[in-house]
């Protein structure tokens, strides 16, 4: 929450503070290399009823977090894997996410326009925008996706503690076109059948990541627990793709990454993981892990172990 403004169990703002609080503040101390700096956050309910978050931002510094949810990305929708892709190349790439927010303004205009009668007569301009909008959040996936690969590709097998082949390709009905002019050319091939289903069918809002295990589509055919670890090496495997861009490390937040692991790939995580200057990690049982600082939650209250 203090690094991205947001929590990474809700996207509702209201779950955050206390219950029958109508705002909550938190703030910490950032430590760089060339010093420290302070950050603060605040949230707080609106006259409407709605929450708003306000504070500052750190440019310098990241957080990559793993909890059961990231499964999904291995057994959930496209747009489970479009979140993960977007999410990482936001960390690498400043400007992803206005750009991203920007075509999904675009995007939910230009599909107003085709339940509007007439509306195929005015598409153009959106469609334009669309077109370079969309170009751009394609080539940042293609290039994030590219940067994990060659990560993932060391971190998975050597979670495994096994020589495991695993590839992660990005997907798109545009193929290897990188101008604009190829996503207007679709969306001019789609248009009857655009409008006849008031939806926009061709973009990086339709995309996927395709993710094999030796060969196979590990979404279909992996086990629970190659799963479970593939989502956790996709996590790990930002650290340094993560690093190199922002300049500094990131903070990793590991939610319970060590249930349903054998004792073996329990330590290479612990182990893995250390590649990150600071870690949380979080366990239902005691852990013994060198060199770490063990807390106790218990009845909503954190105290020194």
């Amino acid at each position: 929450m203090l690094l991205t403004g947001r929590s990474f169990r809700t996207s509702r703002l209201a779950e955050l503070p206390s219950w029958g609080a109508d705002a909550a503040t938190l703030g910490g101390d950032l430590t760089h290399t060339e010093g420290t700096r302070s950050v603060r956050r605040t949230i707080h309910r609106l006259e409407d009823g709605s929450w708003h978050s306000a504070g500052d931002l750190c440019p310098w510094a990241r957080v990559i977090v793993f909890g059961w949810q990231d499964l999904a990305i291995l057994n959930g929708p496209p747009a489970a894997r479009r979140n993960f892709i977007d999410g990482f190349a936001a960390r690498l790439y400043p400007g992803h996410l206005p750009a991203l927010l920007r075509y999904r303004q675009i995007l939910a205009r230009r599909n107003r326009l085709l339940h509007a009668p007439g509306g195929d007569s005015r598409l153009a301009p959106w469609d334009e925008q669309l077109a370079t909008t969309g170009m751009e959040l394609i080539d940042r996936r293609r290039r994030a996706v590219a940067a994990l690969a060659t990560e993932l590709a060391r971190v998975y097998p050597t979670l495994a503690g096994a020589r495991r082949k695993v590839q992660i390709a990005y997907r798109t009905s545009l193929g290897e076109a990188t101008e604009p002019a190829a996503l207007l050319a679709a969306l001019q091939a789609r248009r009857a059948e655009e409008m006849r289903r008031g939806l926009t069918l061709v973009g990086p809002h339709r995309d996927d990541l395709a993710i094999d295990l030796d060969g196979s589509d590990v979404r279909a055919f992996g086990s629970r627990g190659e799963q479970r670890l593939l989502a956790l090496a996709l996590r790990l495997a930002e650290v340094m793709p993560v690093t190199e861009a922002a300049g500094t490390t990131p903070v990793l937040l590991l939610d319970d990454a060590l249930s349903e692991l054998d004792e073996v790939v329990r330590a290479n995580v612990l182990r893995e993981s250390q590649s990150a200057e600071q870690v949380f990690l979080t366990s239902p049982e005691p852990l013994a892990v060198a060199g770490a600082t063990p807390w106790t939650v218990d009845s909503g209250e954190v105290r020194a172990a």
